[in-house]
């Protein structure tokens, strides 16, 4: 191969990555040429016999490993956005030389020795805050690698951290075939309930599997409007047991044995760190600090969304019955005698509501948002490559006409492309030596149609993952490591869940939500019921998440994980928190990829309900001052966007909120107050 995409210099529009030229076999030399450079580096830093400054250790860092960094973050974007077989191979074969990789450098005992000498004298160092900061969290973050303990352990840190790459790759891509395999196929006669839209999109998913009619998949765009939709009750269950059996609808790609070891793995780090669980090691990083805390917090939504569900159930249950449904309510009706009772209780109709929320409509009101709040304008433009054709590419500029940024939407879902929706970054900003622009992804999984058409839930979470992209694109960090999203787990989604609030402001609604035939604005008796019934199943809501969020904890905290039967665990478990009747966890564990798909939020699926006591609290700011868009409180707003870690969260929130965050606010905002 004489020519390497991505080792060459990119002239593309604002550095993007020239997609069009990089085919997965570029990937390994690639990978192979940015190791031996990140080595070089860090054995140069390690070996350097001038005394350790914070120019030459800690800002040398920052500098080390960027062609890694740039080649990696083009293909883990493209792995999860667009896999091909090959793609896979790669990230099967290069996910644990990475990791080991990592955890070499961050076990490296002559850098270390280095941030350990700086830290012992940070006060007299003469470091700006951000600085002290930076250097505080990198001795922290090297300790908690594992760079203090004896060789013996580092080296086993280090196997710990390569075997569970493998592991992670392993259970997600387990999880994309069983959700990429599965199909239910439907005939004219099986539609009974189905919307339109719905509809549509199923004949679109057809098409593009290759098959006859209409084809229901395990995408949550697909099988979630299915589930709510869908008068057939054996449809319904047939689907339903599909999607809660991801991780486990293949015998050969059973996910319960990668469990097993990706937790005791987990609890050996935890233990090699003198943590007595992987648990108690995670939450050490975070604002909540113990899992006591964050349990506490989750009981006190518990037991009041226990209740709530409890009073919905009923409801359905009469609605049923009065329909002629005598069963009980299984965990595959529940959704669809939901969205009946609404219509019943409100006279709202989601189906009747998504001529109102056209894709285009709500990027423009997403955008309209990002303008009125900070200033920023996005403008599309055709001439930024982008990696697959239903991938737009826009530029964000300041007020006053400056580059900020490139935004990517990929909004479709597709075979090959992980479910879920997601924010993630090609390349951070950054002012370190040059004013480094960032470029971010957005990925959501919508059903294409034309045109296409959204719940509210679905706009919701286009302005949740929007505000996770404005936390990249807004960033002022100085140094990369402390670049938009790099800030404490559960303070990241403070920034995405406060934005979903102006979708819900009528000024929005009224200005965007307009029929995507007839122009007609969203009428007003339409808004009233839509903010009315907004916390209408907030009992079943917060039960299948809060039960996840506490399942992660207890898995995380068992003794044994090595012999842990996941199935028997699961039942017992649920038995022992009173999970209702008919509601089944959000995400069973052998598909619960926010936890072994990566490790990121493991022991840490608590962190939306954290930052949700945040974005609560934060938005009533708004809601007490009369105006969604208070220039004063929206500057003070955007300073946390801009400010990435380089200051403590709470001291951010505090300077933002005028006082700390009051835990009621959560429970009002879902309505679950006494």
């Amino acid at each position: 191969m004489t020519q390497n995409p991505l080792l060459e210099t990119w002239t593309t529009p604002f550095g993007v990555p020239p997609f069009d030229r990089i085919r997965a076999e570029h990937f390994p030399p690639a990978f192979e040429a940015a190791l031996a450079a990140h080595r070089a580096e860090i054995a140069a830093l390690g070996n350097d016999p001038a005394p350790a400054s914070f120019a030459n250790t800690v800002e040398a860092l920052e500098r080390a490993g960027g062609l890694l960094t740039r080649v990696a973050a083009t293909f883990f974007n493209l792995a999860a956005s667009q896999a091909t077989d090959a793609l896979q191979a790669v990230e099967r074969d290069w996910a644990p030389r990475l990791a080991r990789h990592r955890a070499e450098v961050a076990l490296d005992a002559g850098t270390f020795a280095r941030i350990a000498a700086l830290h012992a004298r940070r006060g007299e160092l003469g470091l700006e805050p951000d600085q002290l900061r930076l250097l505080d969290r990198l001795h922290m973050n090297r300790l908690r690698s594992g760079a203090g303990l004896d060789a013996a352990a580092r080296a086993r840190m280090t196997e710990i951290s390569a075997r569970l790459a493998v592991l992670h790759t392993a259970f997600g891509q387990n999880v994309l075939a069983d959700e990429n395999a599965w199909q239910m196929v439907l005939g004219e006669g099986d539609l009974d309930g189905l919307p339109g839209f719905l509809r549509e999109a199923a004949a679109q998913a057809a098409k593009e599997r290759g098959a006859e009619g209409y084809v229901i998949t395990l995408a949550r765009s697909s099988v979630e409007p299915f589930l709510t939709y869908s008068a057939r009750r054996d449809l319904r269950e047939r689907a339903w047991r599909a999607w809660v059996a991801r991780g486990a609808l293949d015998p050969a790609r059973d996910n319960a044995p990668l469990v097993r070891e990706i937790l005791a793995l987990r609890a050996e780090r935890a233990r090699l760190l003198g943590h007595a669980d992987h648990a108690e090691y995670r939450l050490a990083d975070t604002m909540a600090k113990r899992p006591e805390a964050a349990e506490a917090l989750l009981l006190a939504a518990w037991e009041p969304a226990k209740r709530r569900a409890a009073e919905e159930r009923a409801e359905l249950a009469a609605l049923a019955r009065a329909e002629g449904q005598n069963e009980p309510i299984e965990a595959w009706d529940w959704r669809y005698w939901a969205e009946r009772a609404r219509l019943a209780k409100h006279d709202l109709d989601g189906a009747a509501l998504k001529p109102f929320f056209e894709l285009e409509a709500m990027l423009r009101a997403i955008f309209a948002t990002a303008g009125r709040l900070f200033g920023l304008r996005f403008t599309e433009r055709a001439d930024i490559p982008v990696y697959h054709p239903d991938v737009r590419a826009f530029e964000v500029l300041d007020a006053d006409g400056a580059h900020r940024g490139v935004f990517l939407l990929d909004n479709f879902a597709r075979v090959g492309k992980r479910s879920g929706a997601w924010m993630s970054s090609f390349r951070v900003g950054e002012r370190f030596a040059d004013r480094v622009s960032p470029i971010i992804v957005n990925n959501n999984n919508l059903a294409k149609s034309s045109p296409t058409l959204l719940s509210f839930d679905d706009a919701r979470t286009l302005f949740h993952e929007f505000g996770h992209a404005l936390h990249g694109l807004m960033s002022t960090a100085r140094y990369p490591s402390q670049s938009g999203t790099a800030v404490l787990g559960d303070f990241v989604e403070f920034p995405s869940q406060v934005m979903e609030h102006w979708l819900s402001v009528p000024e929005t609604l009224r200005t965007h939500a307009r029929h995507h035939a007839t122009g007609e604005t969203l009428p007003d008796a339409m808004i009233e019921k839509l903010l009315a019934a907004r916390n209408e199943g907030q009992g079943f809501a917060t039960v299948e998440y809060v039960s996840s969020a506490l399942m992660d904890l207890a898995l995380h905290r068992h003794a044994a994980p090595e012999q842990l039967d996941i199935d028997g665990f699961e039942q017992e478990f649920l038995a022992e928190i009173g999970m209702p009747e008919g509601i089944v966890l959000r995400h069973r564990p052998l598909h619960f990829g926010h936890l072994f798909a990566g490790g990121g939020y493991a022991a840490g699926y608590y962190f939306y309900l954290w930052a949700e006591v945040l974005d609560a609290d934060g938005f009533e700011a708004f809601e007490e001052a009369g105006d969604p868009f208070q220039p004063e409180l929206a500057a003070r707003l955007k300073a946390i966007y801009e400010a990435g870690d380089t200051r403590e969260p709470m001291e951010l929130y505090t300077q933002f909120r005028g006082r700390p965050p009051q835990v009621d606010a959560l429970l009002r905002k879902r309505g679950l107050a006494a």
